[in-house]
């Protein structure tokens, strides 16, 4: 990736990095050539971002010649932005007043250069400030009232703006920056796109198992696209991508929702989309929005302090509570008379305002659709543990006892399952969902729509093998190529 920093005069910048190349603005601005650059990250380090100001028209045409600018115009509108800052300050609280507890003024204000500052304590909070909004060199100010602090503005630094004897500092800083960035690597000639897949090796009930991610790297590459395997601390790598693809459990008060918002504002293609994210991890949502397009549930109360007591006349006992944004079987329980219900639901409702409350249909098995780009992709049975009224058992120690599957072709699969599924996935989005659907003689009931489903080796894939990981791979290529240049790619490479 060619690497270009934007000044207002290049003799202002005294930094020899390389592979980093440094222009003025105005070269910039004027030379057609710029235009013709693929694979360009802009790091604009003009004076002044104002409106219509030489600095706010480089970031504006990198966008337009699909260039990678730092920082994008949203960026630049968000650092105006009294309601964002505020909402930021908030979003932030907690590290806020840590990161500055000690200090005795009722002032202070910080200097972050790439995203490390000078005073080693308060390096969390630089880099925190620098996912946000993701300009080279910032400074921001905090005041203190009413013993709480709260940052009150934050502005872009030129190189010019650099106090004398933090010179040396923003030397080493660029230069940890532009090491550490993989947009530095050599490639190889056919990767014409990169790929990030956020996953974590440690995490106990991930959605891909190692051998399904190491087939995702391998697809990737087969359709010409490089990827990388990143963590939640890559968070402020995430513009230098062309795609983002969530192989880690998402929730809303997650680092996975904060990626997903990131890439979203950077436009890059990614599945999982916020959207889906707050759609399908909040049962209250999903229940409101099978129930108004009249696909079949099991019967369901969302419960809060007010209507608890009618709700063993409306589903009886045994019934099944969940709290919003359970997943992997964990915040949801079954009940099987009316104490434990009151005592379940008093605990559940100190954890969340609303619950759901469904009856409980006893089966074998759970149907799971996995459905990508509004097209069903694999169709799995899914066993109840033995002896257990669930897919997933868990020991009192934590561990986790699956039940057996079964995995079949699209094609071989019931028709009224598959086209069910299809009608529950398609009120979320055109990303990638595993509907779960519960089978009563005959009659299918939705149980809900998940937005992270499970691909792994051996299980999802058992049909349709390394052609699943293309066909997703195949679907960002799409994406990318459409969203750069107005049409769809499908060029395989070999």
């Amino acid at each position: 990736m060619q690497i270009l920093v934007v000044v207002n005069n290049p003799k202002d910048w005294p930094i020899d990095i390389p592979g980093v190349v440094v222009i003025s603005a105005r070269e910039y601005l004027r030379k057609d050539d710029f235009s013709e650059f693929n694979r360009t990250r802009v790091f604009n380090l003009c004076r002044s971002y104002q409106y219509q100001s030489i600095g706010y028209y480089v970031s504006l045409l990198a966008a337009a010649r699909a260039h990678k600018p730092l920082p994008e115009i949203s960026n630049i509108l968000d650092m105006n932005s009294q309601p964002v800052i505020r909402f930021i300050s908030d979003e932030l609280d907690q590290l806020i007043q840590k990161s500055l507890r000690h200090i005795k003024s009722t002032k202070f204000t910080i200097s972050i250069y790439f995203a490390r500052t000078v005073a080693k304590i308060y390096e969390r909070l630089s880099v925190q400030l620098f996912y946000v909004f993701q300009a080279p060199l910032l400074r921001a100010s905090f005041v203190c009232s009413n013993n709480k602090w709260h940052l009150q503005t934050i502005k872009p630094l030129s190189v010019s703006d650099i106090p004398e004897h933090h010179r040396e500092f923003i030397v080493f800083a660029a230069r940890e920056y532009f090491d550490n960035r993989r947009c530095n690597r050599p490639r190889r000639e056919f990767y014409r796109y990169d790929i990030a897949i956020l996953a974590n090796s440690q995490e106990k009930d991930s959605p891909s198992n190692p051998k399904a991610m190491q087939k995702f790297l391998r697809a990737a590459k087969t359709v010409g696209l490089e990827p990388e395997i990143i963590g939640k601390n890559d968070l402020g790598r995430i513009a230098q991508f062309d795609a983002l693809f969530i192989r880690e459990t998402t929730k809303v008060n997650h680092h996975t929702y904060k990626f997903s918002r990131q890439a979203e504002r950077d436009g890059l293609v990614l599945v999982d989309d916020p959207e889906s994210i707050l759609r399908c991890t909040n049962k209250v949502y999903l229940s409101e929005l099978l129930k108004r397009h009249k696909i079949n549930t099991p019967k369901t109360v969302i419960l809060h302090n007010a209507n608890v007591s009618p709700v063993k006349h409306q589903l009886g006992f045994p019934c099944v509570l969940k709290l919003p944004d359970s997943s992997f079987s964990l915040g949801v329980i079954k009940v099987d008379d009316e104490r434990e219900f009151k005592e379940k639901v008093k605990l559940m409702l100190e954890e969340s305002d609303m619950i759901i409350a469904q009856e409980f249909l006893p089966t074998t098995f759970d149907w799971r659709v996995g459905v990508l780009d509004r097209q069903p992709l694999y169709v799995c049975k899914y066993y109840m543990a033995d002896k257990h009224w669930q897919i997933v058992k868990r020991t009192s120690s934590g561990r986790s006892i699956y039940g057996d599957f079964e995995t079949l072709a699209v094609e071989d699969s019931p028709k009224e399952v598959v086209s069910i599924a299809l009608k529950a996935a398609n009120l979320i989005g055109d990303g990638l969902y595993g509907v779960d659907i519960k089978q009563i003689e005959g009659k299918l009931y939705v149980i809900e729509i998940n937005d992270n489903p499970t691909i792994d080796s051996g299980v999802e894939d058992a049909v349709i093998k390394a052609e699943m990981y293309l066909k997703i791979m195949k679907v960002f290529l799409k994406r990318i190529e459409y969203r750069k240049h107005g049409y769809a790619g499908h060029r395989v490479f070999a």
